[in-house]
């Protein structure tokens, strides 16, 4: 018989641990899986490692390098994902709970990973933009930008989801050339080692990127500096003890809390038993009473309904609560597995015993609670629970005692201003769901309720066929929430890489905002020279590099046939009486007239590094072309994203062309953004 593994922690480049500290358990029968190790960590050298060696290493990759990486990273981990199951059945997950926890932490990665290609650019620089004009003449200028914090992201993750915690978190912190140190929850930290030791096996990311932290953060918070950033996942109560740390404070250390809260969801008034919609909510309920053993931060704690309709939806949560097969997630049919550990069951009864005072128990343990397995008498696993409140308005309890499992109240209302009374007493919520069928009654929902939530599901039988559910963050939409829910911001698209991006104003010329942004600020020095920008290739292109075109002078013989190609004949076109009255006083050009023939101005017909075409940005019509009026376009390269090769297509990179179009006397008459594919002289991939 092998001997329990002791867990060890990664710091400064090397695995640290060999002395057996605490023993963690098997939430399914109690074994002793592995042990914490009894080694003290040297945080001073954690942080100066990643200061010296791994800081560096990142800031030598740019936003589009480290997309990359992640890619790959989540490639690597995906092909490997067996592995992590296995270890992640210890923690009482079911195979579904499980996947949440390993793919989705690999959905996120490739998530960042495409969101970083396609939205951020070849450099360490984010232009905000755009530049706005300071002085009269357009040669001061005002802008801002986001660059590396150049400090050391510090995560603190819970035990639920030991895996996407931990990666919801790295994704957008390393993309943002931030190094990482996380600290797992101990009682399911195997598994975090787990993922990290592939992590570090795979030999793709820069040394000290990712640092592991088992057992105890000791002093780490108070070496922290004011470049740095501090997340934290979990309990309330735990958010405010870290937060007021006497060197965060001081260092004004950014703490970022995503806190667990009494989450609820709302049975509209108009929804009846046999109607789609209640189907929904039932369904929904249940399936945050099961998933994951309830162990989700965003689980349905509270469930709102009216008071005629309370009978029937307790009577249907009963029905599905007792279909729900309890055991050993090895066994076949097994639904729902165990809490992580005795610790949390235990803390889960105290909890129930508080908030089952003064309410019904309609389901529970007495209701035929017996998980099926070997060994399931020594394990975590609780009964779940559905309790009634009948009169919420006044039962503080409900709104302020969480038992993080699968625990649920039902709780009545009158009519529905007094349902979103009761949203609110929650006192700010990670997300909240609204099952209706009528639009008003959403609309009115969300008005209420987005002050006190961080994301709102509205569910009907329309969204029904593709809804990823209450409690399921996604890396596009913001997780996080106000008040309880701990205040913090997490995902959300790109905008959780900006949580670790320092935002600075910036004033100077337009030439040297240019070299700033590493993007074309109007006003700004251009390069022209004999070669149409058309014909260089991307390793050629250079932001600045400019044409200026010949002139066209557009007839009336245009407009008509224009018109007749589009079969736009708007009256402003064709009708002279009808435009004389308008603000213009006569015919003027179709917008799209002008856009093409500038087009037709700027592009080089002939094949070349170009190869398409793919949209336009920010497209204004400023000012009226009239039949007589002669334009001009100028046309400058604004900003290059180097995208790397790839295996399925031509070696490529992205230029967008910043077009200006004026008439006879100077004036901007249309102005928009072009986005070209041009081609690479290299043919090597990587």
């Amino acid at each position: 018989m092998s001997a329990t593994p002791v867990l060890q922690s990664l710091i400064a480049g090397r695995w640290i641990g060999s002395t057996a500290a605490r023993g963690l358990h098997s939430a399914i029968n109690g074994r002793l899986v592995a042990q914490t190790h009894a080694e003290e960590i040297d945080f001073g050298e954690s942080l100066d490692f990643a200061r010296r060696q791994a800081l560096p290493s990142l800031l030598a990759l740019d936003f589009q390098q480290r997309a990359a990486i992640l890619k790959s990273l989540a490639t690597y981990l995906q092909d490997r994902k067996e592995a992590l199951y296995a270890i992640s059945a210890h923690t009482g997950a079911t195979r579904p709970d499980s996947w949440i926890d390993i793919e989705g932490g690999f959905g996120t990665l490739f998530a960042y990973a495409s969101m970083g290609r396609r939205e951020l650019p070849s450099s360490n620089v984010v232009h905000e933009g755009p530049a706005q004009q300071l002085g009269k003449i357009g040669q001061f200028m005002g802008t801002h930008v986001l660059v590396p914090k150049r400090g050391i992201a510090v995560h603190i993750n819970a035990f639920n989801f030991p895996m996407w915690g931990m990666l919801e978190k790295f994704a957008p912190s390393f993309l943002a050339g931030m190094p990482c140190i996380v600290k797992p929850a101990t009682a399911t930290s195997y598994v975090a080692e787990a993922c990290v030791r592939l992590i570090e096996q795979s030999g793709l990311l820069p040394a000290g990127a990712l640092q592991l932290v088992v057992g105890s953060s000791g002093d780490l918070l108070d070496r922290l500096e004011e470049t740095d950033i501090v997340t934290f996942t979990g309990s309330a109560a735990t958010a405010a003890q870290l937060r007021v740390n006497p060197n965060l404070i001081r260092r004004s250390v950014p703490f970022n809390a995503e806190a667990d809260s009494l989450n609820c969801a709302i049975l509209a008034p108009d929804v009846q038993p046999g109607d789609p919609e209640f189907d929904l909510f039932v369904k929904e309920v249940m399936r945050e009473m099961s998933a994951k053993a309830g162990q989700k931060c965003t689980a349905i704690r509270r469930a709102i309904v009216p008071a005629a309709q309370v009978d029937a939806v307790a009577a249907a949560l009963r029905e599905r609560l007792a279909r729900i097969k309890i055991g050993d997630p090895a066994i076949e049919g097994v639904r729902m597995g165990a809490l992580a550990s005795k610790a949390q069951q235990a803390d889960v009864a105290e909890r129930l015993a508080q908030l089952a005072q003064g309410n019904e128990i309609v389901y529970g343990e007495r209701d035929g609670f017996a998980p099926v397995g070997e060994g399931v008498g020594d394990g975590a696993f609780f009964a779940p629970t559905l309790l009634l409140c009948r009169d919420a308005m006044r039962n503080e309890a409900v709104h302020n005692i969480e038992a993080f499992g699968p625990v649920s109240t039902l709780m009545t209302y009158g009519d529905f201003d007094e349902a979103l009374a009761l949203a609110a007493k929650g006192r700010g919520s990670l997300v909240g769901s609204v099952v209706t069928k009528t639009p008003a009654l959403a609309a009115q929902a969300v008005y209420h309720a987005a002050a006190f939530h961080g994301r709102l599901l509205v569910l009907d039988r329309e969204a029904a066929a593709e809804s990823t559910g209450h409690g399921s963050p996604l890396p596009m939409l913001k997780h996080g929430g106000p008040g309880r829910a701990g205040g913090g911001e997490e995902l959300g698209g790109i905008r959780a890489v900006k949580h670790y991006l320092q935002r600075c104003a910036v004033q100077a010329s337009p030439t040297m905002l240019t070299a700033i942004t590493g993007e074309y600020v109007r006003g700004g020095q251009v390069t022209e020279d004999a070669i149409h920008p058309f014909r260089k290739y991307f390793e050629e292109i250079r932001v600045g590099d400019s044409l200026l075109t010949h002139r066209r002078t557009v007839s009336e013989a245009d407009i008509v046939n224009f018109g007749g190609i589009s079969g736009d004949y708007f009256y402003m076109h064709f009708d002279e009486v009808a435009a004389k009255d308008t603000q213009f006083g006569q015919r003027i050009a179709h917008g799209y007239f002008v856009l093409s023939a500038a087009a037709g101005l700027f592009v080089s017909p002939a094949p070349g590094p170009v190869l398409a075409n793919y949209g336009l940005d920010t497209l204004r019509f400023v000012n009226p072309v009239a039949i007589g009026d002669t334009i001009q376009a100028r046309l400058t390269c604004k900003r290059r994203i180097d995208r790397g090769n790839r295996p399925d297509q031509p070696p490529q990179g992205v230029v967008a062309w910043d077009v200006q179009v004026t008439n006879q006397r100077g004036e901007l008459v249309a102005s928009y953004d072009i986005l070209t594919l041009v081609a690479k002289k290299a043919t090597e991939l990587i």
